[in-house]
């Protein structure tokens, strides 16, 4: 092997090693944060195109700070730029897959909630028909006992107070409304057409007593609120 023959062999096995490793021959430049490839590029008379084909980048939009870059010449290794994107690459999976998680849980608590909510409902339904129903049995219960109470006043004689305390009336409601109204006579009528027990030109003021009785309490109750504040007015008012 004569010496021109080794000076060739020797510049061949460093160009190779200077391949495999990457290492280009021209300047160099390291990214720092807050550059773009355009201002690299400005600053080394050259474009950001020629940068990217250089360093073999295929968005260049997308640099990282701390790589280093050929500002001219070959192009490097593609290895060590092709590392950043694919990095970056399972970081957003690994994003996109928690953000899917996130979602997930965010449309699964409405439809459970939806879920509690029917689930409730027949129990408060339920509640409610209960509740309803009450009012129907205190009158049902009401009623049976005014029957009752009819019954028994009609064994003890009868008589008009008998008979209007037995289907609803009270003492109080007698001496301070019909008494005066009437004098206790479910037959009067007025100059003025006023009639019954309680001195109406309404339609209870007609009938048996006990339609006249429960047609006193009812407008007690639906225009005084109850018969003793229907007493107490007649009582301050002379009139009701």
């Amino acid at each position: 092997m004569n010496i021109k023959q080794a000076i060739l062999m020797t510049t061949a096995t460093a160009a190779g090693l200077l391949g495999a490793t990457g290492i280009a021959s021209a300047d160099q430049v390291t990214i720092k944060s807050g550059d773009t490839l355009a201002s690299i590029a400005q600053n080394y008379n050259t474009t950001a195109d020629k940068l990217a084909e250089i360093n073999n980048i295929e968005n260049p939009d997308m640099i990282y700070a701390g790589e280093t870059l050929e500002t001219e010449g070959s192009a490097q290794a593609t290895t060590t730029v092709a590392a950043a994107p694919a990095a970056t690459q399972q970081v957003a999976t690994q994003a996109a897959s928690k953000q899917q998680a996130t979602q997930t849980a965010q449309v699964a608590a409405p439809k459970q909630q939806a879920t509690q909510t029917v689930a409730t409902a027949p129990k408060q339904q339920a509640a409610q028909t209960t509740t309803a129903a009450a009012p129907a049995q205190q009158q049902a219960a009401s009623t049976q006992q005014t029957t009752t109470n009819t019954a028994q006043a009609t064994n003890a004689g009868g008589s008009t107070y008998a008979q209007f305390i037995a289907n609803g009336g009270s003492a109080a409601l007698w001496q301070a409304v019909v008494m005066p109204e009437s004098g206790g006579n479910a037959n009067a009528v007025s100059a003025n057409g006023y009639r019954g027990l309680g001195q109406t030109k309404e339609s209870w003021g007609t009938g048996s007593v006990a339609q006249q009785t429960q047609g006193m309490v009812n407008y007690a109750n639906s225009r005084y609120g109850s018969v003793s504040n229907a007493v107490a007015f007649r009582q301050a008012n002379g009139w009701w």
